[in-house]
C-alpha cells in the first residue's frame, strides 16, 4: 500500500512540476496578486483625492432674456447673469444673422456686485443685420 501511495504522491508532484503548480510558483502568484492589488489600490486612492480636491469652484451662470434690433448695424442684447457675490466676470455678446453666423461680438466686463444675479443690456454693433443676440459665454475674471 505504501508503495501505490508513494507512485500517487511522486506522480502527483511530477505533473505539479510539469504544469507549474509548486509552492514556489504559488508563492510568486501570490505576490503578483498582492502587488496588482496594491497598485489598483494606489490608483483608485489617487483617483479619489484628485476628484475630491478638484470640487466645483464658483459656478456662473448667463442667460440670454431679450433681443431688440436697432438698425441694420446694431442689435441691443439684454441677459442676465447669476454669480458668487462681490465676483468679477466677463461675458462674450454675439449677434448672429439669419444663417446664424456671427455679424457682431462684443466682450463685456461686469464689475463685482454684492448682488447674485444682475440684469444687463448692451449694445452690439454689427456688420450686417441681425436677426438675434445672444450670450456665448461668461467667466470669471
Amino acid at each position: 500500500m505504501n508503495i501505490k501511495c508513494g507512485v500517487s504522491v511522486a506522480l502527483s508532484s511530477n505533473l505539479d512540476e510539469r504544469y507549474g503548480r509548486t509552492s514556489s510558483s504559488r508563492l510568486r502568484d501570490r505576490r503578483v496578486q498582492w502587488i496588482v492589488a496594491g497598485v489598483f489600490a494606489l490608483i483608485l486612492t489617487g483617483w479619489v483625492v484628485w476628484a475630491g480636491l478638484d470640487g466645483a469652484g464658483p459656478s456662473i451662470e448667463a442667460r440670454d432674456t431679450r433681443h431688440q434690433i436697432i438698425d441694420d448695424n446694431s442689435i441691443s442684447v439684454t441677459f442676465e447673469v447669476s454669480l458668487p457675490t462681490d465676483t468679477a466676470s466677463s461675458c462674450a455678446v454675439q449677434a448672429l444673422n439669419e444663417t446664424f453666423t456671427v455679424v457682431g461680438w462684443k466682450i463685456v466686463d461686469l464689475p463685482p456686485s454684492p448682488e447674485y444675479t444682475r440684469s444687463f443690456t448692451e449694445v452690439v454693433h454689427t456688420t450686417e443685420l441681425s436677426n438675434t443676440g445672444l450670450i456665448y459665454r461668461c467667466w470669471l475674471t
